[in-house]
């Protein structure tokens, strides 16, 4: 059932309202990157009501940074190119035209839109590439054969993080501006890398030792065999997950960087129900858990 806020009583919505008190007590001026991706990102009710969530956990003094990916939207603009998208490993084969593609779609569309989106909802957001303050320095990821470790595989310009310079962020942050990341690293030579939008978001909390990382997908959280949500994971229990097929594919990445990024001193990380209306601020500033928490030990 879904009530919207008009028909709560004015006393209940007080209630609720202070109940979100010792949240903001406790987050107060601390960071969170939040990873955007999946429903979220292309259901404009969705799209509204994130980018409300990050303008409010902006304005009761909470710094939200936002890290984006765009896979479909990149599908989409290589199939009006007549360029079909071939992947190796579950990666995205990145030939000098995609890239030029990638960039054009990752930096100009879907930041743009997003940067639009929080604008709109009343907040000051500024778009970001990996290039702008040196932010995202990366190199060239070697794809060893999942089979054969002799084997290397050439992806073209898929990047791996050399290392992050977060300084850019931060001036943002510490004025009134919300940053918006695309995962577009650069190379000694000046040149682009697509970054797996994940990593980039685990390795950014990580640097910026942030409070929390919210990770915004397309389920419920991490689910075990029988389809039950998992709300609580360490790092040696994610092992026997994998060990046993419980998690694989596209969960593989989020995981990985989830761990590493609860063991470099991100204090909680969220792999989080996107598709659930506001959910940052039922995250967030509530009780209720709305996906799985990965701690690191």
């Amino acid at each position: 059932m879904n009530i919207t806020a008009s028909a709560i009583d004015p006393r209940d919505k007080a209630e609720i309202l202070a109940q979100a008190l010792p949240y903001i007590r406790r987050f107060h001026g601390k960071t969170m990157v939040i990873k955007y991706g999946g429903n979220a990102m292309t259901d404009p009710a969705l799209q509204k009501a994130f980018a409300e969530d990050v303008v409010l956990l902006k304005l009761v003094g909470i710094n939200p940074i936002v890290v984006h990916g765009g896979g479909p939207q990149i599908d989409e603009a290589l199939n009006r190119l007549g360029k079909k998208g071939t992947f190796i490993q579950g990666m995205r084969v990145t030939d000098e035209e995609t890239m030029e593609v990638v960039e054009w779609v990752l930096a100009g569309e879907v930041q743009q839109d997003i940067v639009g989106l929080i604008n709109a909802a009343g907040g000051k957001a500024v778009g970001l590439t990996g290039r702008d303050g040196g932010l995202i320095r990366a190199r060239k990821l070697r794809l060893l054969d999942k089979d054969d470790p002799n084997r290397e595989h050439d992806i073209g310009q898929v990047g791996e993080i050399d290392s992050i310079d977060p300084s850019v962020v931060k001036a943002l942050q510490d004025d009134a501006f919300i940053p918006v990341v695309s995962p577009i690293g650069f190379g000694g030579q000046n040149e682009s890398y697509n970054i797996n939008a994940d990593l980039v978001a685990s390795k950014l909390a990580e640097v910026l030792k942030a409070e929390k990382l919210l990770m915004l997908t397309n389920i419920k959280g991490v689910l075990d065999k029988q389809g039950q949500l998992l709300t609580e994971l360490s790092a040696r229990r994610i092992d026997e997950l994998v060990e046993d097929g419980t998690i694989s594919g596209g969960m593989l990445p989020k995981i990985a960087g989830a761990i590493d990024a609860a063991k470099c001193g991100v204090n909680a990380v969220h792999i989080v129900d996107g598709r659930v209306p506001h959910v940052l601020l039922l995250e967030i500033l509530t009780d209720q858990a709305f996906g799985t928490m990965i701690r690191s030990h």
